[in-house]
């Protein structure tokens, strides 16, 4: 009898293995490997390191190399009719970067590393994507993805990456384990997409939940979404209007204080065309309101009144003509700034409206140096503040017009060669210096970049990068920065 029952419990598990193996219609797994080598140099712009009990400002100033890699594995699965899940697991480190320990005893080997400590971390393998998509959700024109997503809307000047606390060690990480947290491969955020397909029309709401701490406290951070976009018939034309709110409560309430509210609300026009057919042109505009707290000092909230501008162009003309395919291009970003009198060191909570640009979670970034600044670097003569994230006065993504021209060519069907130009500017004096040198050009920056494919799988890349620190910069601050990244990547 017991070998009755055995046969009969595995002839069960048989046929429900057959009937859930005969739902998943087809599995794919794909990935990629990246190695990067990288060297820096002069990246807080001074001419040499700070003092050992002066603070640090992101790299020193002294070359910096060392190398790093990314590893990616996706698995994507069409189950039952219109249900899909995609699974992206990624581990990214620095290659056995050791840490300077507090005690010269702990650990250590007895070859001279008794004060340093391996970093337990860099083999961590995190979940990047894991979500499903509904389609025709209820009825057909709906698609409904729930999950650890990728959300890009637009050219991702808004919502594009989930980069908020990305730096190294720092809280929520997605890019701890990498000294340039700028190439982690984690841009997702835990949301739930709601798209109606109405053929022009695209209708997509959304919901992502950034930050949670304690389930009972009022101390989240979340994303709220609506975008709605139309393609034309004619000149490859599409518009669409959005708006974002960032509900963040994520600053921490001081003493009998209990306002923490630093709302963003984004409202948004974006589109694109071609006037004719070598010709593109998009423009893209918002508005921010809402309200602004600066840090945990703050006692009231201050009116947000904030604007951005992007306006560019592609010029393809000459790549119907010539065989190396030379494209240009030209791009004109603005960031509303905040003036210093509204924002003094002696009062960090300020006065009046505060007309600072918020980043969101954008994705679009033009330049390999100066974009990061104020997000995950700061220099020696602009250090951090104490704004509620990661920030600085010379932060790239307000207070700044910045003009971008860009090229490439392709002199053989395998090699593209790029370089784009980036001049910048800010809008009002910063505030730590409060003064007529603090205003004017903020620098240049010329990026060179040349991508091979060596097979269909394999590609290698050479980026070379400087700023050249403008008027903004003094006091024996304002060295050249150079960054050089040589990247190999494998696909399959």
């Amino acid at each position: 009898m017991k070998f009755l029952r055995v046969l009969c419990v595995l002839a069960v598990a048989l046929c429900l293995t057959a009937s859930v193996y005969a739902e998943t219609q087809s599995v794919k797994v794909s990935g990629d490997l990246t190695m990067r080598s990288l060297f820096r140099n002069q990246y807080d712009y001074q001419s040499s390191p700070p003092e050992p009990d002066q603070p640090r400002t992101g790299l020193d100033s002294s070359w910096q190399s060392w190398l790093m890699s990314v590893a990616e594995i996706e698995i994507d699965a069409d189950l039952t009719d219109n249900v899909q899940t995609v699974i992206r697991l990624v581990n990214q480190r620095d290659w056995n970067v050791w840490a300077k320990s507090d005690s010269a005893t702990t650990g250590g080997f007895p070859n001279g590393r008794a004060a340093y400590t391996e970093n337990d971390d860099e083999f961590d393998v995190m979940v990047d994507l894991a979500y499903v998509t509904l389609k025709d959700f209820i009825y057909s024109p709906l698609t409904v993805t729930i999950g650890r997503q990728d959300l890009w809307f637009g050219k991702g000047f808004i919502v594009g990456a989930n980069l908020q606390n990305p730096g190294n060690g720092w809280n929520g990480s997605t890019g701890g384990n990498l000294t340039a947290p700028e190439y982690t491969a984690v841009w997702s955020f835990d949301a739930v997409k709601a798209v109606l397909d109405y053929d022009p029309w695209t209708i997509t709401g959304v919901y992502s939940k950034i930050y949670e701490d304690a389930v009972q406290a009022r101390d989240d951070v979340d994303l709220y979404g609506l975008n709605v976009g139309y393609k034309f018939d004619s000149y490859m034309a599409e518009a669409e209007a959005y708006w974002f709110w960032k509900a963040d409560r994520g600053l921490d309430a001081y003493r009998n204080i209990s306002r923490n509210t630093n709302d963003v609300h984004t409202f948004g026009l974006r589109g694109s065309f071609d006037p004719v057919d070598v010709v593109t042109v998009n423009l893209e505009g918002a508005y921010q309101g809402g309200e602004y707290v600066a840090n945990r000092l703050q006692t009231t909230s201050r009116v947000r009144s904030a604007w951005a501008l992007d306006v560019g162009t592609e010029l393809r003309y000459f790549a119907e003509k010539y065989s190396w395919k030379p494209k240009f291009g030209a791009e004109f970003i603005y960031y509303s700034g905040n003036k210093p009198e509204d924002n003094t060191a002696s009062d960090p909570g300020g006065q009046g409206t505060y007309t600072g640009w918020d980043p969101v979670y954008r994705g679009k970034f033009d330049s390999a140096i100066r974009e990061f600044v104020g997000r995950f670097y700061y220099t020696g003569r602009y250090p951090a503040n104490n704004d509620n994230f990661y920030s600085a006065d010379d932060a790239s993504y307000r207070n700044q017009f910045q003009m971008i021209f860009l090229g490439s060519l392709q002199p053989m069907d395998s090699l593209t060669l790029k370089a784009n130009y980036n001049l910048f500017w800010n809008q009002c004096a910063y505030t730590i210096a409060n003064d007529d040198k603090s205003l004017g050009f903020i620098g240049q920056e010329i990026d060179l970049t040349a991508n091979w494919d060596y097979t269909e799988d394999v590609s290698f890349g050479l980026l070379c990068g400087w700023f050249v620190p403008g008027d903004v910069y003094y006091e024996n601050m304002n060295k050249v920065t150079t960054d050089i990244v040589g990247t190999v990547k494998v696909s399959f």
